[in-house]
């Protein structure tokens, strides 16, 4: 029985979303009782047109939120064990795309970092964006590790307790 090596770098990266499923259902539920407070209250002014077109807006919310929702199952797996470098990409509706690099090859950039940056990965001539969904500070902490990782996986410390001081 072989375990495999536990990896040197492991990061798994998903949209920020503060919204639970549950402080969905409240928002819509309070959306819903103010668009139907002011949809009564137009239609007794006599103003039915613009109560109509207050209908709207609470299953317009609803559509957005669910967009919102599926968007949240987006994710990258980052790891770097064995001298490769494993993205794991999944799209909202679950396909995944599996990038393999070679850490021989891995070069680990940060463009343009007076904008928003991007973590960017190149290995022979081809490019890859990690993090894309990330704000400014943590693309830049995610470089960091990323670069630092790779560094210790190509230029491992080894201790051989013999040759110590004593």
């Amino acid at each position: 029985m072989s375990t495999a090596p536990s990896p040197a770098f492991e990061a798994l990266i998903v949209p920020h979303r503060s919204l639970s499923p549950r402080g969905g259902a409240v928002l819509i539920s309070a959306l819903a009782t103010i668009s139907a407070g002011m949809m009564v209250r137009l239609w007794l002014w006599g103003a039915w047109p613009a109560a109509i077109f207050s209908l709207v807006d609470v299953p317009l919310l609803l559509v957005l939120l669910a967009i919102n929702q599926r968007r949240a199952r987006a994710s990258e797996l980052i790891m770097l064990a064995d001298h490769q470098l494993l993205v794991i990409k999944t799209d909202p509706s679950g396909r995944r795309q599996k990038i393999a690099l070679s850490t021989a090859w891995l070069r680990v950039d940060l463009e343009s970092p007076d904008a928003v940056p991007r973590v960017v990965l190149t290995s022979r001539g081809k490019a890859f964006e990690v993090g894309s969904f990330l704000h400014d500070l943590d693309k830049r902490s995610l470089f960091d590790g990323l670069r630092d990782a790779l560094e210790r996986a190509r230029n491992p410390r080894f201790d051989n307790p013999q040759l110590r001081e004593t």
